[in-house]
């Protein structure tokens, strides 16, 4: 069956490649000139089932009132004219209470697992490069207060099945020297051993190579526009150069799917939030972090790729809106230059900012709508290279009329 593949992000590529396995003539589409050219750039490079909270809580709503006039807040609400952005906010505010926080918690990390062990299957398998670790990432509590609260926190991901270590402010910085240069700073942190991290972009690009080689067909620097159907199927998609038929259509779109979808009667609960990040050489330096982790009384995430540094912070609620200037990243670059004083040669910053395809629980949207060879795999928000192997495979089962490994429940449009 020809198979088209809308999206060469890290969902998309993975799609590709599970589809592949199952003898499928591929097709991708992507708009940008090569893979990983969006959301998968230069996100934060977590594969990090330990840290599957939703970001819809009971503490979102103030942290998001607070930005209206503070600059340091990890979750940025930018009011503005588009009605979406209301719309998606209201939806989004309606998940921030405490059950709802758990449930969707729950999901993310079921499917996280999942797409873990498939993750280090397929990395076994290929080879695939990407400046990997994979000895595990540490999140670091500044107050005896969060410390706590952290602990008691984890507990529905240890529910769910996660390992999670308590560590002592001693036991933290054994774990990473690079913290003892700012030891007095912390109380203590968790420690999630089986979680990893790397270049997500490299990753995405280096597995694109490898679906080349098994047959796919990349047809870069080409836009969707819509999607033609005739009943309830979907028969090709209209792009910018054209008509491309196909068999079945999968949605890998992220930021851009609901407005294809919309083409066709779907409308899909994604928006898209704004994310920074810094990307830094640390040749010479003697303070590199060894492994990757989240600074989280400052919501600083960081992860050290062969000889650079990626920090990444903010979740800035801005609509289609990726410009930057260096007096974004200040607050950014400041708490990282604190957290790691000679881990990076904070003089050669490479600034990005990224929007990251979210659903107001933080869950994907996988299966289908109204059209039987139409398929979603898309929404993944922050969390699109842990979930990514996970949500591939799920699609290629249910196109070849398998049963998904994991229960769906909250992953569907239903």
């Amino acid at each position: 069956m020809k198979v088209l593949v809308l999206g060469a992000g890290v969902v998309g590529i993975t799609t590709a490649h599970a589809l592949l396995a199952d003898g499928h003539e591929v097709v991708v589409v992507d708009r940008g000139d090569e893979a990983a050219n969006f959301t998968s750039y230069a996100n934060a490079g977590l594969v990090a089932p330990g840290h599957a909270y939703a970001w819809a809580s009971p503490k979102a709503p103030g942290i998001m009132l607070r930005s209206l006039w503070r600059d340091d807040q990890a979750i940025r609400f930018r009011p503005g004219l588009d009605p979406a952005l209301w719309r998606w906010t209201a939806k989004f505010l309606r998940q921030c209470t405490a059950a709802r926080a758990t449930i969707n918690t729950q999901r993310k990390a079921r499917l996280s697992i999942y797409a873990q062990e498939l993750f280090k299957g397929m990395v076994g398998e290929t080879g695939v490069r990407y400046d990997g670790l994979s000895d595990g990432l540490l999140f670091i509590y500044r107050s005896q207060e969060s410390y706590e609260g952290a602990d008691a926190k984890a507990q529905v991901l240890r529910d769910e099945g996660i390992h999670i270590d308590v560590l002592d402010r001693a036991g933290m910085i054994a774990k990473e020297p690079a913290l003892a240069a700012n030891a007095e700073a912390f109380t203590g942190g968790l420690f999630t051993p089986t979680d990893e991290s790397g270049d997500a972009r490299l990753f995405t690009i280096d597995l694109a190579r490898i679906c080349v080689e098994r047959g796919t067909e990349m047809r870069y620097g080409t836009t969707v526009t819509g999607l033609a159907s005739d009943g309830d199927q979907v028969t090709a998609a209209i792009t910018d150069r054209g008509i491309i038929e196909a068999d079945a259509v999968v949605m890998a779109l992220g930021c851009m799917s609901p407005d294809i979808s919309r083409g066709l009667g779907v409308d899909l609960p994604i928006y898209p939030i704004k994310g920074y990040s810094v990307t830094l050489p640390t040749t010479g330096r003697n303070g590199v972090p060894r492994l990757g982790g989240v600074d989280e009384d400052n919501l600083l995430a960081y992860c050290p790729m062969g000889d650079r540094l990626r920090v990444t912070a903010t979740a800035e609620f801005a609509g289609f809106d990726t410009d930057h200037s260096p007096a974004d990243f200040r607050i950014m670059m400041r708490k990282a230059k604190e957290l790691f004083p000679d881990g990076a040669d904070y003089g050669q910053p490479t600034y990005w900012a990224g929007l990251r395809p979210m659903t107001p629980e933080g869950t994907p949207i996988l299966g289908r709508a109204r059209h039987r060879n139409l398929w979603f795999n898309t929404g993944h928000g922050h969390m699109g290279w842990t979930m990514a192997c996970g949500t591939a495979q799920i699609t290629a089962d249910l196109i070849a009329g398998r049963e998904a490994a994991i229960d769906l429940d909250g992953l569907t449009l239903s």
